[in-house]
This record gives C-alpha cells, structure tokens and sequence, in this order.
C-alpha cells in the first residue's frame, strides 16, 4: 500500500475519543482490548534507582527497532488487514525530518499520522501502529524501556510465546516498572 500523508484524521478519533487516561493511552493504547503485555526492549531494573545505563546486555541484542518490526510480524497474524496499517510518529526525535502527514496532538505528544506505513523505513519505533480493523494496538513512548500492546489474548499469548521478544503480560492500570525511580516515588 502507498504511503497515505493526507489531512484525514478520522483514523485516529479512536484514540483521541477513547477517554483512556493520558499516561495509560501513551504507554498501552485505548482501554478495552481483551490482554495486554509490555514488550520488553531490555530487562526490567532489578533495583530502586537503577539506570538504563547499567543494564548489561549482550552485543547481539536487538535493537528496539528489531524488536518492533518482529513484533509487528508476530501482531499481523491477528488482524484481517495486515496490508492496512496506520502508524503515529513523534515528531520529537531529534535526528528527525519534518513528517508528512496530518497532526494527531495526543496528550504531552504531536505525531504525524500515515497509512501503509512500512516499518522497513522507520528509522525510530512509532509511536502507535495499529491495523485498519483495531485488532491490536502497539505503543511504543519514548520514556519508558518497553512497548505496550493491547490485543485479544491470542495475540498477547503468541507475542509471550515467541522466543525472539521479551514479553511480559500486563494490566495497563497498574504502574509498571520504570528505570531511574526509587522505592520512594
């Protein structure tokens, strides 16, 4: 499918309208899908105050954009329109170029919508991609170490069962690990 950059922003009303709170909507997508799980990019911190920094992992690990594209394989199984993906991208990466496409101006974030998106050419994880039939929903934030995903459970248990990604089931409501916080915050 061509890239579509046009001025339509209905796709997106499904998130906009979905009255998902603010963090929960950035981190996991609109509320109402059957499971979610976090894709893990790198391990969750194992101590109070722990950095990104001090995770060690090996020299062949994948790239969080890997691991995207591989999840999207993995979610593509789900949906009956694999070829009719839309994608949000943010537009504060800093070795970024102006994107094409209509402004969906979510809470604390702006992202360029587009359709037929090809993850081959992305150069950052979007945001959300989620296929024309809203089977699934992937997020990827920028603050967070992880992508949430909202799908029907076999989508979810398919993505846990996949020994090339790191995912954990999860419940969007509750607060997930994070790298830098202390047991006090």
């Amino acid at each position: 499918m061509e890239l579509d950059s046009g001025s339509d922003l209905s796709a997106a009303d499904w998130l906009l309208r979905s009255g998902t709170p603010a963090l929960q909507l950035l981190t996991f997508g609109p509320q109402g899908f059957e499971a979610y799980a976090r894709l893990r990019f790198i391990p969750d911190p194992v101590e109070p105050g722990q950095d990104e920094a001090d995770v060690e992992v090996a020299d062949d690990h994948p790239s969080d954009l890997e691991q995207t594209r591989h999840a999207l394989r993995v979610l593509s199984g789900f949906t009956t329109t694999p070829q009719d993906l839309f994608a949000c991208l943010w537009d504060g990466y800093s070795d970024q170029q102006l994107l094409p496409g209509p402004r969906v101006e979510l809470p604390y974030r702006s992202c360029a919508l587009l359709r037929g998106f090809d993850m081959s050419t992305a150069v950052h994880p979007p945001a959300f991609v989620w296929p024309a039939d809203r089977r699934w929903c992937f997020v990827s934030d920028v603050d967070p170490h992880w992508a949430g995903i909202g799908a029907g459970r076999a989508a979810i248990d398919a993505l846990i069962a996949d020994p090339r990604l790191d995912v954990v089931p999860a419940d969007p409501a509750q607060r997930q690990p994070a790298y830098g916080l202390s047991t006090t915050e």
